[in-house]
């Protein structure tokens, strides 16, 4: 029988560099669907290593769960790039390698020699992926090319804050990392998109990603509003400016999404409501009147909604209008969906005698599904396999160690 693949993306070997979110989160989505990443890191260890969470039974504390979440599937390598035998090293893994991504700032890898100009003269047809606040002067020079950035900086600047929050006073930061998260899936498509090219052309590319570019391109609906509407779009609260009703109300023990801006969503929710008297109101009639009047729309619906609980309203609106109710983690935990999907997955941790949980993978495909194969590694896990795979002998490997070029 053929072994089945461990997902699309087997054969493929990526050189990683990045620390913290952004770039971590763009491999591990390439490592999940089969990708052979090595993680590159300082001798010291990616930053995010110590900084937690732990749980209180890990007597080791090699890594947190940050750290844990978005390394998993990935080898490691400890390399000192500060020393001549170090920067070799990591030319002779590209040599060998699809693809390299990193998110230092713009200049570092120029000033250690490893410049995307000197990586392609060793390796034409190599993707070189950087995830930078303003992007490369490469593509475009940005006045802010300079600054350093993370997520906040991209979400203030790229616009999702400006219209998000409670009033159209307050800006308010999402609450997951989507300065990071965002630039790594657009970073992740690139690189995907250009090793296909490099695969049938021979030649290679510079793929470079903006965080705060990539807000933007997310927050697409404020530019086509500024240039049809000449408005300045500010928060919303938890409506949408456009729809209605179509966002969140109060519920008897929490909060529900409600998204009946079609006629036959809004007539099926006025039916499960029991309030037929609104399917001939004046101002409610279609999804423009709606919307013009949704103050008075809003009202309606809530004054259903306070009076059930997030359950109850499951029970009367799930499967006949776009409905959620807005879950916890505990709630999420104790939903069936996410078991059938499995979306929260349990993998061994290194000083742990209970499994760690960590998020599954969304991308379901039915010939090559991906997986999570294994935990994240331990600083230098994988660092004996990874020399021997570019031909360095036991006795190099012993002496790059003794000397610290290597952990």
């Amino acid at each position: 029988m053929t072994q089945r693949p461990r997902g699309a993306l087997e054969g493929v070997r990526i050189v990683d560099l990045t620390q913290m979110l952004a770039g971590p989160y763009c491999t591990m989505m390439l490592a999940d669907q089969g990708a052979d990443v090595i993680k590159v890191e300082p001798i010291e260890g990616d930053s995010t290593r110590t900084g937690g969470p732990f749980r209180e039974d890990d007597n080791l504390r090699a890594f947190g769960g940050y750290f844990a979440s978005v390394n998993r599937n990935k080898r490691s390598i400890g390399l000192d790039l500060k020393t001549a035998e170090g920067r070799d090293l990591l030319i002779r893994l590209v040599q060998n390698a699809d693809a390299v991504v990193e998110n230092f700032r713009a200049g570092v890898m120029e000033r250690l020699g490893l410049s995307y100009e000197r990586l392609r003269e060793k390796n034409p047809r190599l993707v070189y992926v950087s995830i930078r606040g303003f992007g490369d002067p490469r593509t475009g020079r940005s006045p802010y090319t300079h600054w350093p950035a993370y997520d906040p900086v991209a979400q203030a600047m790229g616009g999702i804050m400006g219209i998000t929050g409670p009033d159209a006073e307050t800006p308010l930061k999402v609450g997951p990392g989507v300065g990071d998260l965002v630039p790594a899936m657009m970073a992740a498509y690139g690189l995907v998109c250009a090793v296909l090219r490099a695969r049938g052309t021979g030649e290679g590319q510079y793929v470079d990603v903006s965080m705060v570019d990539s807000i933007l391109a997310t927050c697409e609906r404020i530019v086509y509003q500024r240039s049809l509407q000449g408005v300045n779009p500010h928060p919303e609260g938890n409506r949408h400016p456009l729809l209605a009703p179509f966002g969140m109300v109060r519920a008897r023990d929490g909060w529900v999404t409600i998204a009946a801006h079609t006629d036959e969503f809004w007539k099926e929710l006025c039916i499960a409501m029991g309030r037929d008297d609104l399917l001939g109101h004046p101002g409610m009639l279609d999804r423009q009147s709606r919307v013009d009047n949704k103050d008075a729309v809003y009202e309606a619906v809530e004054s259903f909604t306070i009076r059930h609980t997030k359950g109850e309203l499951k029970e009367l609106l799930g499967g006949k209008i776009p409905f959620g109710p807005v879950y916890h983690i505990d709630e999420i935990a104790a939903d069936p969906h996410f078991a059938t999907r499995d979306m929260i997955v349990e993998v061994e941790h290194p000083g742990c005698a209970k499994p760690l949980s960590i998020a599954g993978i969304p991308i379901r495909m039915t010939r090559t599904p991906g997986s999570i194969r294994r935990r994240a590694p331990l600083l230098g896990e994988d660092t004996d396999d990874i020399l021997e795979g570019i031909g360095c002998a036991p006795s190099d490997v012993s002496r790059y160690k003794q000397t610290g070029v290597v952990r």
